[in-house]
């Protein structure tokens, strides 16, 4: 049965995001013929350069780090990312601000006439909605961040002036393959034929490498074409157009940062022609780049980390950040995740890093229970050191009521279970820090 069609007058925002949460009975469909369709129905074929951003992590951080490089060039940015934390403005913003509902119901509409009896994914809709407001709020440049894979995902029914793959591990398996090289391969979809294809992972698999011969992308690797060294408080790049000095490390947090820098200096670089931009454009962005819930430390004591780290790949550098955090007495985790997440492997990556564990359900129809992740903890051997709750508000406010300044809390494992945390600390839940 068809959705009720927000065709009232021109309906809220949420009323559009529920109908088209609706219109497609999966969540995921892969494809690119639906999104195609709809993309020629609406004659949207822009002139602006993309810049298109994929990889399992660090692509929202890449897409932070190159819209406020840009957007300090002069440049009238729009970036699309997803998923959204509290708001879905959040996925849509135009220099450097989140789209107003009015802006968004509005694409949301041109989307429906032109979509007739094609079913649309949410995920395609929103896509096809953004680089529609794009066109017509007359952007120079749009950041588009992949949403799952790469070769088959809506962002890819465009052609990349520019592609990123940030990294390849394991993840989406049940869409993406079971091996690195079958992701890799999904991943490199996103390359174009003449255009630069840049690699932020130094040991890209050979299915990247050899989907970009054979289809002529201009390959730039981490590690041989591109590559940054660094010490305590500043960095170098080496790259294509040569070297650049004295740069400030990223405000965003963790030594994985460096490697997702260095793979957006060599994006400018290679569209320096089209899109100049100057040093000074580089440091401010720098340090002007915004990703809440990846690796984000709230201020005040006991120390609030949120990340939305979910698979092993994430979860390491996760631990490798809080390693090279000052000490602290304890870390107490608050913990969430979807069943089809590799949970075990999730654990295992972080686990001696964690003196006690709150675990919560997800309530969304791929949430793993609270049981479900407190068994493969004690598979991990952890037991003492372990609390069962009935959602992640609860997991959230024990927490809290158990730490102290010289503790510090850790919200991670979705998107889900740092969205959830912050909003009971928008509602007055905090750290009493007794």
């Amino acid at each position: 049965m068809k959705p009720d069609t927000p065709s009232s007058g021109p309906g809220t925002l949420d009323a559009w995001l529920q109908y088209i949460e609706l219109l497609h009975p999966q969540g995921v469909a892969m494809g690119l013929e639906r999104v195609a369709a709809v993309r020629n129905a609406l004659e949207l074929a822009p002139e602006f350069p993309l810049v298109m951003v994929g990889g399992t992590n660090g692509k929202g951080s890449a897409c932070a780090m190159l819209e406020a490089i840009l957007s300090h060039a002069g440049y009238k940015v729009g970036c699309y990312t997803s998923p959204h934390l509290l708001r879905y403005n959040e996925r849509v913003r135009i220099g450097r601000r989140e789209a107003q509902d009015a802006d968004l119901v509005r694409a949301f509409t041109k989307v429906e006439d032109a979509r007739q009896a094609t079913q649309l994914t949410y995920f395609e809709f929103g896509t096809l909605a953004a680089v529609w407001l794009f066109a017509q709020e007359r952007v120079d440049v749009a950041v588009l961040e992949v949403g799952l894979g790469g070769r088959l995902d809506a962002v890819n029914a465009f052609d990349a002036d520019c592609a990123l793959v940030m990294s390849i591990a394991l993840d989406h398996m049940d869409y993406l393959g079971a091996t690195r090289e079958e992701i890799g391969y999904e991943k490199a979809g996103i390359f174009r034929p003449e255009r630069p294809a840049i690699c932020a992972d130094p040991d890209p698999p050979e299915s990247l490498r050899r989907h970009a011969r054979e289809i002529g992308a201009r390959l730039l690797v981490r590690g041989t074409d591109f590559s940054f060294s660094a010490d305590r408080t500043q960095w170098r790049y080496r790259g294509p157009h040569g070297g650049k000095y004295g740069l400030p490390n990223p405000v965003l947090r963790g030594a994985h940062q460096l490697a997702n820098a260095s793979a957006c200096l060599t994006a400018l670089d290679t569209l320096h022609d089209r899109l100049p931009v100057s040093m000074n454009d580089i440091r401010a962005g720098l340090l002007q780049s915004e990703t809440p819930g990846r690796f984000q430390v709230l201020p005040g004591r006991p120390v609030v980390i949120l990340d939305v780290a979910h698979n092993p790949h994430a979860v390491a550098a996760l631990a490798e950040n809080l390693a090279q955090m000052a000490p602290c007495r304890r870390t107490i985790a608050v913990f969430a995740m979807l069943r089809d997440k590799d949970i075990a492997g999730v654990i295992a990556a972080i686990q001696s890093r964690i003196d006690h564990w709150f675990v919560a359900g997800i309530s969304a129809p791929r949430g793993a229970d609270a049981e479900r992740l407190a068994q493969a903890l004690r598979a991990a051997g952890v037991a003492a050191a372990l609390t069962a709750c009935a959602s992640i508000a609860e997991a959230y406010a024990q927490a809290c009521d158990m730490a102290t300044v010289n503790d510090r809390i850790l919200v991670f494992g979705s998107f889900y279970t740092v969205a959830a945390a912050m909003q009971a600390r928008a509602g007055g839940q905090a750290p009493r820090g007794s």
